[in-house]
């Protein structure tokens, strides 16, 4: 089941779907009879292709998504509860995918979602006094869990390694949420993971009865302060913005279909 869930979003994603639309065109068009179906499904395969890439349109898919949750700007106003005087302050950072690859320094073996978590966590340690990471990333198709890459980044930063705490276990976010519920219990914490992602983490981890404080990060769907004219134009990265929230909306609903969230 596991492998299934992580294989069939690939399929859907907007690469995958417009080149499935596009092969099944063309072997229309020069393999068969049926040219009229061939042309309709490389004309659509090409528009939907087109306007999938071109950022001012894509970030919308994502916007909703990243805006859910605001910048943690202000740390030091969060309210930790009674115990705060007693208890850790835990930053909790999720992991967002690795290769791990010993010929490359640390900061280059993570995603870019997952480096802008780790500096996000980061920022947020060195903010607040008496404050401890908890860094979050199992293997999964890896040897090297991923939350050993993301600690060599944080003591590249300066975190002191007293302060750093690892869960290399879980293979999802579901599973980072109930390995967490037991590594800290039902005091309150931060939340670092990528902002398009905390809407699921944030909806994963209440179920469970945690009261995470959330502090997105890694927003690639800023609005531009000015005119930007590559909004204008097909890139991948238009592609990649849809393929991240695809993603996310897959995910939140497979957890409302297990019943996660």
């Amino acid at each position: 089941m596991f492998m299934l869930k992580k294989i069939v979003p690939l399929l859907l994603y907007p690469v995958s779907l417009c080149l499935g639309i596009l092969i099944l065109g063309l072997f229309c068009l020069w393999a068969t009879r049926r040219q009229r179906l061939g042309k309709v499904l490389v004309t659509l395969g090409t528009v939907l292709l087109l306007l999938l890439s071109l950022p001012f349109l894509s970030g919308q898919t994502l916007t909703p998504l990243e805006r859910r949750y605001p910048a943690l700007l202000h740390p030091e106003t969060v309210s930790w509860g009674e115990k705060s005087s007693t208890s850790p302050k835990w930053i909790v950072v999720l992991g967002g995918g690795h290769r791990s690859d010993p010929g490359l320094p640390a900061n280059s073996q993570i995603s870019a979602a997952a480096l802008g978590r780790v500096v996000e966590g980061v920022r947020l340690y060195k903010t607040i006094p008496g404050s401890k990471l908890l860094l979050s990333g199992g293997g999964v198709f890896d040897p090297v869990p991923e939350a050993e890459v993301m600690a060599q980044i944080a003591g590249l930063l300066g975190v002191k390694p007293q302060d750093i705490s690892l869960e290399s276990d879980s293979r999802d976010t579901a599973d980072q949420a109930e390995i967490i519920a037991k590594k800290i219990g039902r005091e309150r914490f931060i939340l670092v993971t990528s902002a398009a992602h905390m809407p699921r983490s944030m909806a994963l981890f209440r179920k469970r009865g945690l009261q995470p404080i959330p502090a997105p990060a890694d927003f690639p769907a800023r609005e531009p302060q000015g005119f930007d004219p590559s909004r204008f134009f097909p890139g991948a990265g238009g592609l990649g913005q849809v393929e991240t929230a695809l993603h996310e909306y897959l995910g939140l609903a497979w957890a409302w279909l297990r019943g996660e969230i």
